[in-house]
């Protein structure tokens, strides 16, 4: 598969310690092993869209995200191009690119290619989308969600151990309406499975966009009371991480200076 790329910015909207003062340098990869109905990135990561790119044009990108000021390269959903993403940081490397490489992950990972990660990767930023398979399956549309994702989660653990301000693995927690995901049992997975040591982000951004609305236990908003529910029971296992106010945030992303005119002279 061809690399397609859909945009690289800084992001200032991760978590704190992944966005820092500079910003988060993130690539968002065309396509994704997940085909989520809520997806509020379908534009590309379902229809495609974005911009093909050689492995050399991958490096150079990186590399500008760096000259950027960037505190990281955040790789988004980039699993289905992992041969030409380690090519290309192979290339970068040699460039001089030196900062930390961020995996941003649904989880939905096999074992080769996580350990053909290991020793490159410093950040797994990973999701606990669901923690039963049928449930993966209805709303991403992928099988055997949680059976592939708990090994995943247990080799990215095993490789970085739990975030300590500069490496490590982070857990992500999108909270959906109507409990349909069991937060409980993926929290105490965390806990129990993993370490009390990992940090979790509990998110309360879920939108009922793109095809949501064919399913009308997630065609609403979180309530505050469904998304404190969550905050409370990770708090009783003595979990650490970043929780998400009612306050509306305007959140800073500055495209890298003119990226793909900077391709556009290379080609």
């Amino acid at each position: 598969m061809s690399l397609r790329i859909s945009n690289a910015i800084l992001h200032f909207g991760e978590e704190p310690p992944i966005s820092g003062n500079g910003g988060s340098g993130t690539v968002f990869f065309s396509g994704c092993p997940m085909k989520c109905v809520y997806c509020q990135n379908f534009g590309f990561s379902q229809l495609m869209r974005g911009v093909n790119i050689s492995e050399s044009d991958l490096a150079f990108i990186m590399l500008e995200l760096q000259r950027a000021g960037a505190e990281n390269i955040n790789l988004v959903t980039a699993s289905q191009y992992l041969p030409h993403v380690l090519k290309s940081l192979e290339i970068a490397s040699k460039k001089g690119l030196n900062i930390p490489i961020v995996w941003n992950t649904s989880s939905y990972e096999s074992l080769e290619s996580l350990r053909l990660l290991d020793g490159i990767v410093d950040v797994y930023l990973a999701d606990i989308r669901y923690v039963e398979d049928e449930v993966g399956m209805r709303y991403s549309k992928v099988p055997n969600y949680w059976s592939v994702a708990k090994k995943a989660l247990k080799e990215m653990f095993k490789q970085v151990g739990a975030f300590d301000g500069k490496r490590g693995m982070i857990i992500r927690i999108l909270v959906f309406p109507g409990r349909i995901t069991n937060h409980k049992k993926a929290l105490d997975f965390v806990a129990s499975e993993l370490s009390k040591d990992v940090p979790v982000s509990i998110m309360r951004q879920y939108m009922p966009v793109f095809r949501a609305k064919e399913y009308p236990e997630i065609s609403r908003k979180v309530t505050e009371e469904e998304y404190m529910e969550v905050v409370e029971y990770a708090e009783r296992l003595g979990l650490d991480g970043w929780i998400q106010t009612d306050e509306p945030q305007i959140v800073p992303t500055r495209s890298v200076s003119s990226i793909y005119n900077l391709l556009k002279e290379r080609l």
